[in-house]
């Protein structure tokens, strides 16, 4: 009687199987129709685009296929005339056709179609033909309308798998950050139809694309670039995911896209606190299906992926690599590569301390970017980067041999002394000091090549921080070499001359408690060197060149000098007053046979209330000369004097050597707490020393605070004191002693000391 209408006309080969699969069988309906209508020749069902679902088998002319499309096209335009939108009859040779719409309520379903043969008396009117098929009619919009409900369902399960398919990509297994961030964007092109995807993250230098066709990209590239950087401009001051289906023409209000012809997805990528960051972008051609709402709701599980792979792998202040990320991809590039040859570099920045004691540190970070951004440019091929904390630095160098990483480092180096760095209209050199080492063929490869390229970069620090690269690693166990030392004559001759002319000046930086009220009472002495002419020689130039010349113990006497003979001059008023002051100790003075005897005898000469002095070592220092380290402290606890073990957090020594050397204080390094804030690693890192400090009855301190939100994030997790920039700035010590005793009688005491004059001046 019937069969299926063969729609490869209409359809292309996959979509044929797919539709005549969905539709059941109509000859039930077919049938009906015909014992309603006996006379009936042919007889055709359609669906709701014209496409024929079911043809009785005399069904081969082409005028009934046209009538029915021209009707159906009136219909769904709604150009019919009101006496047809039911359907219409047409009559022709002594036939006559009819066309019935099918519909539910005002939505079209589809449409029967019969050609039948005039009787005797004509044609039978339309009216009356429907009123025989009625019935017949309404059963088969139902079943239409069924198909329809089905086919909606299959559609949005296949979507939904797709969906599910793609969160599962973006939750696969862990790669390197920049692989998984081009996987992420590479997977939601492909699940969800697109032409091309981009992913711009400008802080961090993410400049990510994935074009379906190579050759739009090579045409359109520039185009998705300049609409990518004001989609995120944009989407920075809207914080919303924007959905353009219609591209508004070039001369649109506030219109951030031009005329490119693509459907475009706009999603912002967030950091951990809700700052966008990023945008990711899918495009899709002008004649592709439409962005749904389910696209936007995906997007953005996706863009928050995205986030969190940001935040975990990527350095916020400089864009590089996290030290996880860093390593996660050293490791999987020496897996792949066993037996090729790759570099390690570890770079410190110099004289960044100084950066932050004399500019403060929004101009040590500044500098921190500038050279991360250095790095960033002048990598080679298959070289990464990642910062450590600070200004430290590594680079790994994928297939490369040390002789071919060094000469990349001295171009890194040369493109560093090449560019401008200033401030406030002064120029500010800037250099960088950089270890390298092979990486060996052991049990933990990166492990000893980093430890090796560090151990490089520290000796090349004591022999001559302008070179460029000065110390490397050496493929065997040799220890590393430097290849030069230079001492500038003109500097070690100033400070000499400084020593003995008393050419020096001591600064006071305050440091509080957290929660105490009124002003402070602690300080950290500073060291400060003049000129000639009197003017201020930066602390990182002299200090350096003492240690090269091997005289920072000299320094170090003459700073105890010092600060002895002033605060003995009121030491019971200042004592009175809960005043308290310290006192840094050098690696050079730990080292020195005589120092500990030279400090001993001077505590005794001037006789001050311990309450009133400390002393402060770094971290590193003390780790380096353990035991004469714990001689010292054992001395000056005898005296009554506390130590305070400086930049605590900065070196890789063991927890346990706090309880050899005794200290009762720590200063937590500053590098961990200017990352405090939005930076997880770096809060649980100083929570960790914060609780270990106070499970051995030690106090902390929190250096570089340099903001209110610092300041609280640091009350917030236990620290006791806090000290920088937020909590005051260095001032000479005799301003700050003044202040603290203005209106005390009878505070000073050895008045014809050379120290009263300026004091009391």
């Amino acid at each position: 009687m019937g069969r299926r209408a063969h729609m490869a006309t209409i359809l292309d080969d996959e979509e044929t199987v797919e539709a005549q699969a969905l539709y059941t069988s109509f000859d039930p309906y077919g049938q009906l129709i015909k014992m309603l209508m006996p006379r009936a020749l042919c007889i055709a069902i359609y669906d709701r685009n014209g496409t024929a679902l079911w043809l009785s088998d005399s069904c081969d002319g082409p005028d009934l296929l046209q009538l029915v499309e021209e009707a159906l096209d009136a219909a769904r335009s709604g150009r019919a005339p009101a006496d047809e939108r039911d359907g219409c009859a047409r009559s022709w040779n002594g036939d006559t056709a009819y066309v019935f719409m099918l519909r539910d309520g005002e939505e079209l379903l589809g449409g029967l179609a019969l050609a039948c043969q005039d009787g005797a008396s004509g044609s039978r009117p339309f009216a009356f033909a429907q009123g025989l098929l009625r019935p017949a009619l309404q059963v088969l919009a139902r079943e239409l309308a069924n198909q329809y409900s089905l086919e909606d369902l299959r559609r949005d399960l296949t979507a939904r798998d797709a969906d599910l398919a793609l969160l599962l990509e973006a939750e696969g297994p862990e790669e390197a950050a920049d692989r998984e961030l081009d996987r992420l964007l590479a997977s939601s092109v492909r699940r969800l139809d697109c032409a091309l995807g981009a992913l711009y993250v400008p802080d961090r230098h993410i400049e990510l694309s994935h074009w379906v066709d190579p050759a739009a990209r090579r045409d359109e590239a520039a185009a998705v670039e300049q609409v990518g950087r004001r989609l995120y401009a944009w989407i920075q001051v809207q914080r919303r995911t924007l959905m353009l289906n219609k591209a508004p023409t070039s001369n649109s209000p506030n219109n951030p896209v031009g005329s490119l012809p693509y459907k475009m997805l706009a999603c912002p990528v967030r950091h951990g606190v809700g700052q966008v960051e990023g945008v990711l972008l899918l495009f899709r051609r002008s004649n592709a299906a439409d962005f749904e709402t389910r696209h936007v709701r995906l997007v953005e599980i996706l863009a928050r992926r995205i986030g969190a792979t940001l935040q975990t792998s990527y350095d916020a202040a400089t864009g590089l690599l996290s030290r996880s990320a860093f390593e996660q991809r050293a490791l999987a590039a020496l897996a792949t590569a066993r037996t090729a040859s790759h570099s390690i570099a570890y770079g410190d920045l110099d004289r960044l301390h100084g950066l932050n004691e004399n500019y403060g540190m929004h101009v040590g970070d500044r500098a921190i970017a500038h050279i991360a951004e250095l790095i960033r440019l002048h990598l080679p091929p298959g070289a990464f980067a990642a910062r450590l904390s600070a200004g430290r630095f590594i680079l790994f160098f994928e297939r490369t041999a040390t002789d071919v990483a060094q000469s990349a480092l001295n171009e890194l180096q040369a493109a560093i002394a090449g560019t401008a760095f200033s401030h406030a209209g002064a120029q500010l050199d800037l250099s960088i000091t950089f270890g390298l080492a092979a990486v060996a063929h052991s049990s933990l490869p990166l492990s000893h090549a980093l430890a090796k390229a560090e151990a490089a970069c520290k000796a090349a620090k004591r022999g001559s921080p302008s070179m460029a690269v000065e110390a490397r690693g050496c493929e065997s166990s040799q220890a590393p070499t430097i290849i030069s030392v230079e001492v500038d004559g003109d500097m070690l001759r100033a400070l000499r001359e400084a020593i003995a002319n008393d050419r020096f000046r001591m600064e006071a930086q305050p440091v509080v408690r957290l929660g105490d009220v009124g002003p402070a009472r602690r300080f950290e002495l500073l060291l400060r060197m003049l000129d000639p002419a009197g003017a201020t020689v930066a602390p990182e130039k002299f200090l350096a060149a003492a240690e090269r010349a091997c005289v920072a113990s000299s320094v170090d006497r003459w700073v105890v000098q010092y600060a002895l003979e002033i605060l003995s001059s009121a030491a019971a008023a200042l004592e009175n007053l809960g005043a308290h002051f310290s006192v840094n100790i050098g690696a050079q003075s730990l080292a020195d046979d005589d120092f500990p005897d030279f400090l001993a005898m001077k505590l005794r000469e001037y006789a001050l209330p311990p309450a009133l002095l400390s002393f402060e070592i770094a971290e590193s220092a003390a780790v380096a000369n353990v035991v004469r380290t714990e001689v010292l402290i054992r001395r000056l606890q005898e005296l009554g004097h506390a130590i305070a073990l400086d930049d605590f957090g900065r070196g890789l020594s063991s927890l346990t050597y706090l309880k050899a050397l005794r200290a009762a204080h720590l200063k937590i390094d500053g590098a961990l707490v200017r990352d405090l804030v939005g930076a997880r690693r770096s809060q649980g890192a100083l929570s960790a020393i914060v609780e270990l400090a106070h499970t051995m009855s030690l106090q902390t301190t929190a250096k570089c605070v340099e903001s209110d939100g610092l300041l609280e994030a640091v009350k917030q997790l236990g620290v006791d004191f806090a000290q920088g920039f937020a909590i005051g700035r260095p001032r000479a010590l005799e301003q700050v002693l003044q202040e603290l005793l203005k209106g005390a009688p009878g505070v000073l005491r050895n008045s014809g000391s050379r120290l009263m004059a300026r004091l009391t001046g």
